[in-house]
């Protein structure tokens, strides 16, 4: 079974006060090189005077592109351990920036690490999680005689009615999980006897809550 895709439900700015510095950190969905690359610059225009803006991202439904900078922070303290925070989570296409408002205390090589990581994992737990399911179209042409049946079956199986034309039959489009659908067409087709026409009519992205198993 494939692993769920997972994103950011919403953007966020969490700050995290470790040892008199403050660390913020932006997060943000970004499904391109450029999108990532415009939000780590807003977010260091609107912190010019912070002592390190340091970011990670990952784009592509296979994550093809990953970057991240330490900014100045000592080598493989920020940059990375914000990147293993956003895999940790099973995150596609998100960026996070870490601002550091030095408070004059120094944390350490392994100080660093930790309050990188654990406020990049507090941004997303703020931001919450949810998974991107592809669904598939399906047109379903129904008579008028069985079009009540029809809907009440649809309603007890949960599958919601994206929209309807009336002609000479009813045409009531419904979206599926693509994983589903050959179950559901089979299912359909059998409750009612064949006497339905159904069409597949293309695939969309539908974003649902993240329940983890």
């Amino acid at each position: 079974m494939d692993e769920p895709f997972l994103m950011i439900a919403k953007s966020s700015a969490t700050e995290v006060v470790i040892k008199k510095s403050r660390f913020i950190c932006s997060i943000a969905r970004a499904t391109s090189d450029e999108e990532a690359q415009e939000f780590i610059k807003k977010i260091q225009d609107e912190n010019r005077k912070a002592t390190h803006n340091c970011f990670a991202y990952m784009v592509g439904d296979k994550d093809q592109i990953q970057r991240e900078s330490d900014n100045g922070e000592p080598s493989g303290t920020a940059g990375v351990p914000i990147l293993e925070s956003l895999k940790m989570a099973n995150l596609h296409n998100v960026v996070a920036v870490v601002t550091r408002y030095f408070g004059g205390i120094k944390l350490g090589a392994g100080g660093l690490i930790r309050a990188y990581s654990n406020t990049t994992t507090e941004a997303i737990r703020d931001a919450g999680i949810i998974q991107r399911v592809s669904q598939l179209k399906l047109d379903v042409t129904v008579s008028y005689s069985l079009h009540d049946s029809f809907v009440y079956y649809l309603n007890e199986e949960q599958i919601a009615i994206d929209g309807e034309q009336y002609g000479v039959n009813v045409i009531t489009s419904i979206f599926v999980n693509e994983d589903e659908a050959d179950q559901v067409i089979a299912n359909l087709t059998t409750r009612f006897n064949d006497q339905l026409t159904i069409e597949k009519a293309g695939t969309h992205f539908h974003e649902i809550a993240y329940q983890p198993e």
